[in-house]
């Protein structure tokens, strides 16, 4: 079949939808479909791959607007590519894209019928927003982005029950999300929504190979340049005394940053040579490091920016314990990379990351609340079974959340779609 994928986020936008979409794509050409990308222009180069066209199109650059602009660019493209390769199915990636009912409607009775993937929803982004302010992670007002979602979720959720509606099916990538969706829109008895979490690229998230000599060298390189490179952290022991946790996500305020910066104290203070390494581009990196100087843990704090896809995958192996303080997601993939490259995960003890992480395969702290993410953390750094919960996390990955999984349940979804329209 000839799938249409509309994402407003694909490589180089590697957020959570856009390695999502690269992945699938590509499983979907092993499957033997064609893949089409309908995404928003960008000025750098887009990496290719065998059997995936991406189009790009123009959008607004303005804080949630850019959904309208582009999803109406996307439809034109829709249309022309329809005229030259007839579309089998659309694959509708929300919220990053808003139709009115109108269009959906004018899709399925003209192109193709729409799956609409449900990735949480703006109305729970507002909710993290709010709950991110009220914990004093960060002063809203000086993120338009998040400024954005807090005075225009309400508006831009009419284009997320749009989809919900007037979509051949939905599929929610958590159970969460598919709570928020059915509680915030209240869908009729013709709703429906399969739930599917995503999966992760466990080729490219895996455990250390301690065999392959270039890679030792550079698990050896991070670990020195954070300055926790202790002997038994080089020859990866977990009884190290430098151990090293990793923070990856943007630099926003949902993401939890703060709460993790004033849980470091008490990190600190039973385990001396910890370092915290967060990974993330975002407005927020100067009042972290503001923050760290005021609480006089500079010294243990590093940020990074911006890594390469290889890079970031070593930092992952590298890292002793990740952890994932987020006040809001839709599903949440950090952790599952975690589990996937052998490393152990520490994360909130609420849907949807939940529904991933137990405390067989992590630990779990209360959201928001920096006392326990830093006795979660401390019990996971001196418990001898934190070692075997990532063995057995990275089994839980192979076992449930992989692309190749992720393609063939959404094969069969898109074909129930076309059968469903007749």
């Amino acid at each position: 079949m000839h799938i249409a994928i509309v994402s407003g986020e694909y490589p180089p936008r590697w957020g959570g939808i856009g390695s999502v979409v690269f992945h699938l794509a590509g499983h979907f050409v092993q499957l033997g479909h064609e893949v089409s990308i309908i995404t928003r222009s960008h000025s750098d180069s887009v990496p290719s791959q065998e059997g995936v066209e991406v189009i790009p199109v123009r959008w607004a650059r303005l804080p949630m607007a850019f959904t309208r602009s582009y999803g109406k660019n996307a439809i034109k493209a829709l249309k022309r590519l329809h005229s030259r390769k007839p579309i089998d199915v659309i694959n509708a990636h929300l919220p990053l894209v808003s139709w009115k009912r109108r269009e959906f409607k004018w899709l399925e009775a003209n192109i193709a019928p729409v799956v609409s993937c449900l990735h949480g929803s703006w109305l729970g982004e507002k909710e993290g927003v709010k709950r991110a302010a009220a914990a004093r992670e960060s002063a809203t007002w000086r993120n338009p982005n998040d400024l954005a979602i807090l005075t225009t979720a309400g508006w831009y959720s009419k284009y997320e029950r749009a989809g919900i509606l007037e979509s051949s099916i939905c599929v929610a990538n958590s159970q969460s999300t598919l709570k928020e969706f059915n509680r915030w829109y209240r869908p009729d008895e013709n709703f429906d929504c399969e739930v599917i979490l995503w999966g992760c690229d466990h080729k490219v998230f895996r455990p250390s190979n301690t065999d392959e000599e270039s890679e030792q060298l550079e698990h050896e390189r991070i670990r020195r340049l954070y300055g926790c490179g202790d002997e038994a952290a080089l020859s990866h022991q977990s009884d190290t005394n430098t151990p090293m946790l990793l923070a990856v996500g943007r630099l926003v305020a949902r993401k939890g940053y703060m709460t993790l910066l004033r849980a470091m104290p008490k990190v600190l203070n039973k385990n001396p040579g910890a370092k915290l390494v967060i990974v993330g581009r975002g407005h927020m990196k100067a009042s972290l490091e503001k923050n760290a100087r005021k609480l006089g843990i500079s010294d243990s704090i590093h940020i990074q920016s911006s890594l390469s896809f290889a890079e970031l995958a070593q930092h992952f192996r590298s890292a002793d314990l990740v952890v994932y303080p987020s006040y809001y997601e839709g599903q949440g993939l950090i952790p599952l990379e975690s589990l996937a490259s052998g490393t152990p995960v520490a994360t909130v003890d609420q849907e949807p990351l939940t529904e991933m992480v137990d405390s067989t395969v992590g630990g779990l702290f209360k959201r928001g609340d920096p006392v326990d993410l830093a006795r979660c953390v401390n019990e996971m750094l001196s418990s001898d079974e934190t070692a075997g919960k990532a063995i057995l996390g990275r089994e839980r990955v192979l076992s449930k959340y992989t692309y190749e999984n992720n393609a063939s349940e959404y094969e069969a979804v898109f074909q129930r779609a076309i059968e469903k329209k007749g």
